[in-house]
């Protein structure tokens, strides 16, 4: 049997222009990628599926080439293009070893049109929006610039004697969506196992008339990338050169070698222990084992991949410091900053020096956090927000990517001690805006006490603006109240008319953790999943407490939870408590679940995408009510947590 020729398409030429030497690992079963789900989700959440969609509906001549089978698409797509005049959704076109398929091909006698379709929003106001000054292309536009390169190189090479013009076409950021639930009538469903959109309501012509999708013409940066050199590690100084060695590279299945560094900290070529165990190889330490000679037992060292906020990685590496307990302080230069608490460098050098030292022990700095633990006010509140942001609005009015807050949890810890699940808000209904109600609910909320209240990032205060600056320009009967709320509770931001700091502004608990506390445990992590279990794991307070059935009891009330046990161990360490989350598949086929949600709700991506699914998808009202208390309960172990790290605090002041 005739071995088929390994073809380098354009989703294999942007791994390869990111990492030549994750080409070797790329659709091998045994080497396992942890992103392999990630397009399915992040295209969910975003509404990627639907902006495709709806980009097919402003070409309604438009001709769809269904079949995944390489062969079977280019001919489909052969046969269309023997039209004079002819628009292809998802034509196949093969150059020598490179495939692509066209998002959109548009074909006017000897003249092709490539338009290539992303969940990107682009400022149409913005001239050279694409370049920085010096006339070089933005770092965060080049992966999608490059993208359409590949494939107008490939459609040039194939059709030689044709003029191609190449297009990115993207949510507009300054265009107003038409009218309400225009997401709605783009529904995720599945086919011969795939996922995809399907338009199941024809569109207004107001909707076809007022686009939210607008096509850009990116011919002369596509002219730009095809005729400069560029230097990037590992591949020639040409974009064709680029091109031809990476397709060789993988017809051949031939390791490409990468410079290691910072880099390597996002590989998706990893092994967990349960990969392993079934045979898996890692990638990312294949790469370590060749370029570095770092033997199987060290990669349980941490890394310098691992120093929290440096951009001096790819130094450390260079220099052949492969791990943080090769650092020094001639290193890192630890310096006050002159603010209460650790600056960035003495925490980053207290990371290492714990390293060095074998200490594993926590640091708390009690001095400063008892100085600013007086200034709080009881009861302490903690929320958290659910947000969503999409590329086709939700309602009438709004534009591309603007946001809506559809979910709050909102805890108390009174100075005695008691917890309770105060409040809580989720949005069940399709095509409703529920920023104001959500804003209503939490003033509702957060209004029983004047205590301090909490948050942990800065994503509450960006939202809370971003709520005001909606409710500024609506005709709301309370708009008033609801500002002065808001104003109450946060501070301005860069992007605020009006410059306020609210007396109840809210406590950033993250900040709080990156001055006063650092636990060797969480690998320089200061994310709330990884500073919960740290905290879990050292404080005998909160594993005496949450070790009992008492959560969700009249001594601990919870909304959603019933004698809910948070604390267990398991070999000595602490499990950790979002891993503890029921499952939101409980009663449904496996056959759905997979459909449903590929992971559990266990962080704040998934969260989205549960959401997504409930405004994009057809459910029964069994499977909404499951995902729904799901939902309900990732939310509320969200401000649980932040109760659970402002309790262990206490117990470690003593």
């Amino acid at each position: 049997m005739k071995k088929k020729t390994r073809l380098l398409t354009k989703s294999r030429f942007k791994l390869g222009m990111e990492c030549p030497t994750k080409l070797f690992y790329t659709k091998k079963k045994q080497y396992p990628d942890s992103k392999l789900s990630d397009p399915f989700l992040a295209s969910l959440a975003e509404g990627g599926f639907q902006v495709g969609e709806l980009s097919k509906a402003y070409f309604p001549e438009g001709h769809d080439v269904k079949a995944l089978d390489y062969e079977t698409a280019l001919s489909e797509t052969a046969t269309l293009l023997e039209q004079e005049n002819v628009v292809i959704f998802e034509a196949a076109i093969k150059f020598k070893n490179l495939f692509i398929r066209i998002d959109i091909l548009k074909k006017n006698g000897n003249s092709f049109e490539l338009i290539e379709v992303k969940a990107k929003s682009f400022d149409s106001s913005h001239e050279d929006a694409f370049f920085n000054k010096n006339g070089s292309i933005k770092s965060t536009w080049k992966p999608y610039l490059e993208d359409v390169a590949f494939q107008s190189y490939v459609l040039s090479g194939a059709f030689p004697k044709s003029q191609v013009k190449s297009f990115l076409m993207m949510a507009d950021k300054n265009a107003a969506c038409p009218t309400d639930g225009l997401h709605q009538k783009f529904m995720i469903e599945e086919s011969d196992g795939r996922k995809c959109a399907v338009q199941v309501e024809k569109l207004t012509d107001e909707e076809l008339r007022e686009k939210v999708l607008k096509a850009v013409d990116v011919s002369d940066v596509v002219l730009k990338i095809h005729s400069e050199d560029e230097l990037r590690p590992g591949l020639p100084a040409s974009f064709d050169g680029k091109i031809h060695f990476l397709s060789e590279k993988y017809r051949l299945d031939e390791r490409i070698i990468s410079p290691l560094g910072a880099v390597c900290a996002k590989c998706e070529f990893r092994c967990t222990d349960e990969d392993k165990a079934s045979g898996g190889l890692s990638g990312f330490e294949e790469c370590w084992s060749l370029q570095a000679g770092v033997k199987d037992s060290e990669f349980l060292e941490p890394l310098v991949l691992e120093l929290w906020s440096s951009r001096k990685k790819d130094k450390f590496v260079e220099g052949g410091k492969f791990f943080l307990k090769d650092l020094s302080q001639e290193d890192i230069v630890a310096k006050s900053d002159k603010k209460d608490g650790l600056s960035s460098t003495e925490r980053q050098w207290l990371q290492v020096e714990k390293v060095i030292k074998g200490d594993k022990s926590f640091f708390l700095d009690k001095e400063n956090l008892l100085k600013e633990i007086d200034s709080w006010k009881w009861p302490l509140n903690f929320i958290d927000f659910e947000t969503s942001a999409a590329a086709i609005p939700f309602h009438a009015g709004m534009k591309p990517y603007e946001g809506i807050a559809f979910q709050f949890s909102h805890h108390t810890l009174s100075e005695d001690g008691s917890v309770a699940h105060a409040g809580e808000y989720i949005n069940t209904k399709r095509s409703f805006f529920p920023n104001f109600e959500f804003i209503r609910e939490l003033k509702k909320s957060l209004s029983k006490n004047g205590g301090t209240v909490f948050c942990y990032s800065p994503h509450e205060n960006t939202y809370l603006n971003l709520i005001y600056r909606q409710l500024l320009a609506s005709e709301e009967l309370d708009k008033e109240e609801l500002l002065e709320f808001i104003q109450e509770i946060s501070h301005s931001t860069a992007k605020s008319d009006t410059s306020w700091i609210g007396k109840r502004d809210m406590v950033d608990l993250w900040k709080l953790v990156k001055r006063f506390y650092f636990d060797p445990a969480t690998g320089g992590s200061n994310s709330i999943k990884a500073i919960l279990p740290a905290v879990l794991n050292s404080s005998s307070f909160l594993k005496q407490k949450y070790s009992k059935a008492i959560y969700g009891s009249e001594s601990l009330i919870s909304k959603n939870f019933s004698d809910f046990i948070w604390f267990e161990e398991v070999n000595g360490k602490v499990v950790d408590p979002y891993k503890k989350l029921p499952s939101v598949f409980e009663g449904i086929s496996k056959g759905d679940q997979e459909f449903l949600m590929n992971d559990d709700i266990r962080n704040g991506g998934a969260a989205l995408t549960a959401y997504a699914k409930m405004q994009y998808t057809q459910m029964t009202e069994k499977e909404r009510d499951l995902v729904l208390s799901a939902l309900k309960k990732y939310c509320e172990l969200d401000t649980l947590a932040m109760v659970m790290i402002v309790e262990g605090w206490m117990d470690f002041l003593g």
